[in-house]
């Protein structure tokens, strides 16, 4: 029983460390003014900007004999 109360308490303690650490950082995160908000977003999208874009694989005809095998499995029923 007094094992049940003890791994009870270092739960209890756990919870309570994790709220200390979710409230730092939202302190944190509030201590921001707009203007720094807003330099940093447009440093982000600066970032992003600079990147090159990625290319979509070219599309091949693959699914038209996936099609044709699936329509044939289908008239065999």
């Amino acid at each position: 029983m007094r094992l049940w109360k003890l791994l009870g308490l270092a739960g209890l303690a756990g919870v309570a460390a994790t709220g200390v650490v979710v409230a730092r950082s939202e302190r944190q995160r509030r201590a921001y003014t707009p203007d720094d908000v807003r330099s940093r977003l447009h440093e982000r999208h600066a970032a992003l900007q600079e990147q090159p874009e990625a290319t979509p694989p070219p599309v091949t005809g693959g699914t038209a004999g996936r099609n044709r095998r699936l329509a044939r499995l289908l008239r065999r029923r």
